[in-house]
């Protein structure tokens, strides 16, 4: 049962990691920079949720294999 899991949470943290990455790119993204220094809130929580979403579906599919 852990392994669909944490293959789900890792399919899903790429999904992120590219809609982060896609949105660090948009037109709302380059005004926030451009007047804040920084990408939208937006931008910053899909890519922390990716990231986060990634290691731990990773871990859980590394985690089933020593087992």
């Amino acid at each position: 049962m852990n392994k669909p899991v944490s293959l789900v949470l890792l399919v899903g943290g790429i999904v992120l990691l590219i809609y982060g990455a896609n949105a660090s790119d948009s037109i709302g993204s380059s005004f926030s920079r451009m007047f804040t220094g920084s990408p939208t809130d937006k931008t910053i929580w899909l890519l922390i949720g990716g990231v986060a979403a990634t290691i731990i579906g990773a871990a859980g599919l590394l985690r089933g294999r020593r087992s």
